[in-house]
């Protein structure tokens, strides 16, 4: 039996710190649907074609479609031994079907990892979101002793102010996300996952596989908790 868990949590969250937790302690890979479809540009097989197509044409990618890049990838050599999904299933429909595809290949799910967040918090966490080039994180708000920082007004106005911050140790600058410097965007993906969370966690509560996480934690006491929890479905 492979080891199959799902993450699910608002940005800021720190799925993907844990993420990469997991994936090193138990040997299984982090399946990011964003990743997935950002790879599907590069490809030049059917499915990818067929994806292409609906993303040029402004079209939403359905269900099926989905379903059926991600089983694509369930299918690789490297997730043989089960998975982190990390952005599926988005809705029921999609939870039913992986259930049924999990359920032909005699696996199931292991655990569903909900980190429960404030979303002031978590609005933070991603407005004050920067990394190096070596993609080592940082936060101006809760982890900013090695770096200076500071808001730079336009000169005339004509844009917010822009984050400058760099490494006190190196002097190196330091990136944002551009996504995470747009409040508005922020805002608008803290609504998506309230709206399409709230009836997966109800599903995976009534399956019995829900786990919340609290993620307000260090990064050790969640890494530690969630160790517990996937050891003991085992």
């Amino acid at each position: 039996m492979g080891l199959y868990i799902i993450l699910m949590g608002v940005q800021g969250a720190g799925k993907g710190v844990q993420a990469q937790f997991i994936r090193k302690q138990y040997g299984i890979p982090h399946i990011s649907t964003g990743d997935l479809f950002r790879a599907i540009k590069t490809r030049e097989d059917d499915l990818a074609r067929k994806i292409q197509q609906i993303m040029a044409a402004g079209q939403l990618v359905s269900d099926e479609i989905t379903n059926e890049m991600l089983q694509d990838r369930l299918e690789q050599p490297d997730a043989k031994n089960g998975v982190i999904l990390d952005g599926y299933p988005r809705n029921a429909d999609q939870a039913k079907w992986l259930d049924d595809y999990l359920a032909k290949r005699g696996e199931s799910i292991n655990a569903v990892l909900v980190f429960k967040l404030e979303l002031y918090t978590a609005f933070k966490r991603a407005f004050g979101r920067i990394t190096s080039n070596e993609d080592k994180a940082y936060n101006i708000y809760s982890d900013n002793e090695a770096i200076e920082w500071s808001f730079e007004e336009h000169p005339e106005k004509a844009f917010p102010p822009r984050l400058k911050a760099r490494e006190k140790a190196t002097g190196a600058e330091l990136k944002r996300r551009p996504d995470d410097a747009n409040a508005a965007a922020i805002i608008e993906r803290i609504e998506i996952y309230l709206k399409m969370t709230a009836p997966l966690i109800l599903y995976y509560k009534n399956e019995g596989l829900l786990h919340e996480v609290d993620a307000i934690q260090s990064i050790e006491a969640v890494s530690a908790e969630i160790k517990t929890i996937i050891d003991k479905t085992l």
